[in-house]
């Protein structure tokens, strides 16, 4: 009898990122699912059971930013870790939301990212007991 790992979410277009990230979490003890676009995770039919979203801001199409905000525009706001590679061109994520937990530059450490992780279950399980 297994008993269900947290669900996170990986959206980034660079796959060796994808996997990087969906490697530690899995070692780690999390399931993890990994997404090359926004729109990708957009049509996951486990978006509810997702405890915690990594994504890149920076992606064609829909950017991190913007996934973000159509999660919480559709009633599905996730705690959220954002990434990027260009941390002078996003400093304003702060005001997104209580729900961004984290927003990691590029190359980020191990440990930081799993904090961050840690920070977004600790937010999930409060929205849960709080509803």
């Amino acid at each position: 009898m297994s008993t269900k790992r947290p669900l996170i979410a990986i959206v980034d277009d660079d796959e060796s990122m994808r996997e990087a990230i969906k490697g530690l979490l899995r070692s780690m003890g999390f399931d993890a699912q990994t997404f090359s676009s926004a729109d990708d995770f957009l049509r996951f039919p486990d978006i509810r059971g997702t405890v915690c979203l990594v994504t890149d801001i920076n992606m064609p199409g829909m950017s991190g930013l913007d996934l973000h905000r159509r999660l919480v525009a559709l009633g599905k706001s996730i705690p959220t870790v954002l990434i990027t590679a260009f941390p002078e061109k996003n400093m304003h994520t702060s005001a997104l939301g209580a729900d961004i937990v984290g927003c990691l530059t590029k190359p980020f450490g191990e440990q930081v990212l799993l904090d961050c992780i840690r920070s977004a279950l600790a937010f999930s399980s409060e929205g849960e007991s709080g509803s």
